[in-house]
């Protein structure tokens, strides 16, 4: 007779519910016995426990104000659950914020997403609603969601309401680096700045603009990942609510078809995801979590096909800090499913979406559009080209990539002296100094801040304008380096250099006075340096990659791929047939 409690029997169908992954006893029978005796001790019954159980992932935190509206929405997802008829059942994850985490978020993406994973396969549920927001939250949720193989279903926490300063409506965090550029320069004072602080962030909710936050719930739901039209609703509005009922149910839609991230996540929604993520002027930050989430699914994301899809894909959501306008804004126009419509020619329509349905099905069921301002139709678009683009040269053999419609257009092909600065600290040392030998037509170039160099690669890419320049009325300059900048942030900014300073690429071994050309319509970055010269420069000083004796930092060091392979765990992605 089949014991419907043995996952080894051919007989039944893999358990369910709270029959899922028994904590191993030696007696199947007594260890389910087990767990539901301790569970009814929450005055569960058994009709309750029989039903589908969806696991949601809270990441609910006093240290994240992007998640201010967490219990709002596990709230909606528990309705939505009950409402399909399946049992919820809420559990913590590593929540980050992208201004509270030491050294920087990203030195602790892996382990959120290791932890998320971990805690899906550990616990016993049929499917899990993943609740997130803030820049690495999401895609460390996606990843971990990948690796684990249980269906899910992303729900991001939505964007921050906008403020107003004297008039000006403001939001974090485009406007953040903009006055506080002003503040620096001297032209506003600290009595203003301490104003202007008080109304950046006038809502709980991730950044108002297109930066990673924004980028990843738009990349999510282009993705599939996400209930279509769920990437734009404001944090504090009924439609976050109505989206996270609805995201509820679909869970338990998925823990009866067993669709899971992989049938959902292949390498034509990773595709769709690209061209959304190029539409949208998104964050460059998206490339290396995209890079990262289909990693984890043996799926490559190749920086030369990224490259030809920006050719060919426009920005069109006038959006900052490509555009003009803030996330409400690209909500009230339709968000992602009337952009959508208007890439529809360039996408993979038969890609599955979290739905149960294709992404052209989805984007046929989201009506037409109708006349607004923030969303371009492909003929008339904001920029001709994506907004990220690849470059190549002897200083990034393994490229290095720039969000081209954030930069100023007379800098697109450029060339300077290198003004160096070895790590972050001696650019905090040096960057403000009278003395700093540094003019607008330079380069600055900043090292060993990569994935292992900082570590963790922090959005340190976005060097300030030195003080001197700033008071004279300089608002860009040419800057490089292995880091990343914030999704928020504007200027022509060069990041991503692979291989990074500290594994002793060609960044290591620039010196100041050296002349770098940039061309960005070719694709090029060029250090004017023979081979001969850097051989004899890498020979006086070779370099030693960093280690640590220790904890997460020396599994991170030993581990840690760099940002063409997404900075994800070498050994998180599966082992090649």
């Amino acid at each position: 007779m089949a014991n419907p409690n043995d996952p080894k029997d051919p007989k039944v169908a893999p358990p369910g519910g709270l029959s899922r992954g028994l904590t191993s006893y030696g007696d199947a029978g007594f260890s389910l016995f087990l767990r539901k005796a301790f569970i009814k001790g929450a005055g569960y019954t058994d009709d309750a426990l029989g039903r589908p159980v969806i696991g949601i992932a809270s990441t609910a935190s006093g240290f994240n104000p992007c998640h201010g509206n967490a219990p709002a929405l596990l709230e909606a997802v528990r309705r939505g659950v009950m409402l399909a008829g399946g049992l919820p059942v809420e559990f913590p994850t590593i929540s980050l914020h992208e201004s509270f985490a030491h050294p920087t978020s990203m030195f602790l993406r892996n382990l959120m997403s290791m932890d998320t994973e971990e805690m899906i396969r550990a616990q016993p549920m049929d499917a899990v609603v993943l609740v997130g927001g803030c820049d690495k939250t999401v895609p460390a949720q996606l990843m971990g969601a990948a690796s684990a193989g249980v269906p899910a279903i992303e729900l991001v926490t939505g964007s921050m309401l906008t403020g107003s300063h004297e008039g000006a409506r403001v939001g974090a965090c485009t406007d953040c680096r903009r006055y506080w550029a002003r503040y620096r320069a001297e032209e506003i004072d600290a009595a203003e700045i301490a104003r202007v602080n008080d109304q950046l962030v006038a809502s709980v909710g991730t950044c108002s603009v297109m930066g990673t936050a924004s980028t990843m719930a738009c990349v999510a739901e282009a993705l599939g990942m996400a209930l279509p039209g769920s990437a734009s609703p404001p944090a504090v509005t009924a439609d976050r609510i109505r989206v996270a009922e609805r995201s509820g149910a679909q869970a338990v839609a998925l823990a009866k078809s067993r669709l899971s991230p992989a049938d959902i996540i292949t390498a034509k929604s990773v595709e769709n995801a690209l061209r959304v993520l190029l539409a949208i002027g998104g964050s460059t930050n998206g490339i290396v979590h995209l890079t990262a989430i289909a990693g984890r699914l043996g799926l490559d994301v190749d920086l030369a096909r990224l490259d030809e899809l920006g050719r060919e894909t426009p920005v069109l959501v006038d959006l900052k800090p490509s555009g003009q306008h803030y996330m409400e804004d690209f909500h009230h126009a339709g968000g992602v499913p009337a952009l959508l419509r208007e890439l529809k020619p360039l996408l993979h329509l038969d890609a599955m979406t979290v739905t149960g349905r294709t992404l052209g099905e989805e984007i046929d069921a989201s009506g037409p559009g109708f006349a607004q301002d923030v969303i371009r139709p492909l003929a008339r678009p904001i920029y001709a080209q994506g907004g990220i683009a690849v470059l190549r040269g002897n200083l990034a053999p393994g490229g290095a990539i720039i969000k081209q419609s954030a930069a100023d257009a007379r800098l697109m092909r450029h060339e300077g002296r290198a003004v160096v600065f070895e790590n972050a600290a001696d650019l905090a040392a040096c960057i403000d100094a009278e003395d700093l030998d540094v003019t607008a037509d330079d380069i600055l170039v900043l090292k060993n801040i990569g994935p292992k160099g900082a570590p963790g690669m922090p959005e340190a890419g976005y060097l300030p304008i030195p003080r001197k320049l700033a008071r004279a009325g300089v608002k860009d300059m040419v800057r490089i380096s292995d880091g990343r900048m914030s999704g928020t942030a504007a200027g022509t900014i060069v990041l991503h250099v692979t291989p990074e300073s500290a594994m002793g690429g060609p960044l290591a071994y620039v010196r100041t006075g050296d002349r770098i050309r940039l061309d960005v319509p070719a694709r090029h970055l060029e250090l004017a340096v023979s081979d001969e010269e850097l051989s004899r420069r890498r020979a006086a000083n070779p370099v030693a990659a960093p280690t640590a004796a220790r904890g997460y930092l020396k599994l991170f060091l030993e581990s840690v791929t760099q940002a063409d392979q997404g900075v994800d765990f070498d050994f998180l992605r599966p082992p090649r047939a």
